[in-house]
């Protein structure tokens, strides 16, 4: 694709920080998702979704720092560790540090393998037949995800109102960015989700006109409950910071509590490295760079390693490449990291800015996957597309990419004790050992097996 803005330009003041709220935007209300899910789960509530909207912007710019902002995507708190963050809080803060510090820590020791053998073998382990479809997969696995949102989540049931407004943001967003102006097509988010709250603002007055709760479609509470412009501190508030909580709370960590942890995070980090390579794979062939090469992979893990870490210094929450951000990318044609800096930068500033992050918890959810429609059906495209150079009529391709898919469509998740392997990270291996047993395919004009 032709990018408006490639990874080394600097848009204009103005037009950056629109394109850098976008990218916020984009990926916020999955990052704040996270904490709210932990916290809904544990006897304890540790996190915050301030705190992990400051960690994720940290976690951004130390990732751009160590790969000399060569890698054009945003991190965000990461779901493959909910279940050991749920656990982590039994231990209390200073346990979700230890954690994140293990993940972290996996990937650290990983990009010094990395750096002693070289990444010739990345290529030669997930080629195209391989890594194409397990990109798709990331797109396809949130589908669920993006129309349960349309529907507007589980509260309340099945709404067809909700629906009209998450259809009506996708077309916007998609008139934006195939139809519309330079302007247009440069923030077809902005546009999409702006006009999709106005139109669930609008039902929502008329339902409270009516007192018609089928069509209160937004909940303003959050906003004003926690907003007064005559007070200070519900303006500019600071999130609790975890590292902070740990040391306030002063709990002693032991050594069966270690293991615990260990336990608990690293094999995720292991699971997490493969998504990590099909992300940068992906966001790849999106700008025409290989990431794999130039930073490199080990500069792209110690990013992602060690944003991990300080972020969840911050949020608890270890962080990891948004596919919403090279989604974002893709759509609008923005690869400037000079934007995404600056979108770590925003993440941080409107952590403080307390009414934006009640604002966000007001969007509707009908409203975020209307976006994220667009979002990951591009992720999903985006998989297709490293395909067609495959030769799919040659059988030993034909398995491979249909081991990945069904595997990976159908969740076939796999578990060994404490670890669990996501079905995104089984269908990969499922993949790569079918490729085994079957052997290349025969070059073919065209075909890239």
């Amino acid at each position: 694709m032709k990018l408006v803005y490639d990874v080394e330009s600097k848009p204009s003041m103005g037009a950056n920080l629109v394109l850098a709220f976008q990218q916020l935007m984009a990926i916020t209300a999955a990052t704040i998702l996270v904490p709210a899910i932990v916290n809904g789960a544990s006897e304890t509530p540790l996190l915050n979704q301030g705190s992990a909207l400051m960690g994720a912007g940290f976690g951004t710019l130390v990732y751009l720092f160590f790969t000399q902002r060569k890698s054009p995507v945003f991190l965000g708190s990461s779901f493959a560790f909910i279940s050991p963050l749920i656990g982590a809080a039994s231990f209390g803060s200073l346990g979700i540090i230890l954690g994140a510090v293990f993940a972290g820590g996996v990937y650290v020791v990983i990009a010094l393998i990395i750096k002693m053998v070289g990444t010739d073998w990345v290529n030669k382990l997930m080629p195209p037949v391989i890594i194409g479809p397990t990109v798709a997969l990331i797109g396809l696995s949130l589908c669920g995800t993006a129309i349960n949102d349309v529907n507007g989540g589980s509260s309340g049931g099945y709404n067809l109102v909700k629906i009209l407004v998450g259809i009506i943001t996708f077309f916007i967003i998609v008139y934006c960015s195939a139809k519309g102006n330079q302007t247009m097509q440069l923030y077809p988010f902005i546009f999409g989700m702006l006009g999709g709250y106005i139109i669930a603002s609008i039902f929502t007055a008329i339902g409270n006109a009516t007192g018609n709760d089928y069509l209160k479609i937004v909940d303003y509470s959050a906003l004003v409950n926690n907003f007064s412009p005559f007070s200070f501190s519900s303006i500019i508030a600071v999130p609790p910071i975890v590292a902070l909580n740990a040391a306030s709370e002063g709990a002693a960590i032991d050594g069966t509590a270690i293991a615990s942890l260990f336990v608990l995070f690293a094999p995720v980090a292991f699971v997490v490295f493969a998504e990590h390579i099909a992300d940068h794979k992906n966001l790849s062939s999106v700008i025409g760079r290989d990431l794999i090469k130039e930073p490199g992979l080990t500069r792209t893990l110690l990013g992602d390693g060690v944003g991990s870490i300080v972020g969840s210094l911050f949020g608890g929450c270890p962080n990891t490449t948004y596919g919403e951000s090279v989604g974002c990318v893709a759509i609008t044609g923005c690869a400037s990291t000079h934007t995404i800096t600056t979108a770590g930068i925003m993440a941080i500033v409107l952590s403080l800015c307390a009414p934006f992050v009640a604002f966000i918890n007001t969007l509707p959810g009908c409203v975020m996957g209307g976006a994220c429609v667009a979002l990951y059906g591009f992720i999903a495209v985006s998989g297709l597309k490293m395909l067609a150079k495959v030769d799919l009529g040659q059988n030993e391709n034909l398995y491979v990419v249909s081991a990945i898919l069904v595997t990976g469509v159908g969740g076939l998740v796999l578990t060994f004790g404490a670890v669990e392997l996501s079905a995104i990270a089984t269908a990969l291996i499922v993949g790569i050992i079918t490729r085994a047993i079957v052997g290349n395919a025969k070059d073919a004009p065209g075909g890239d097996g």
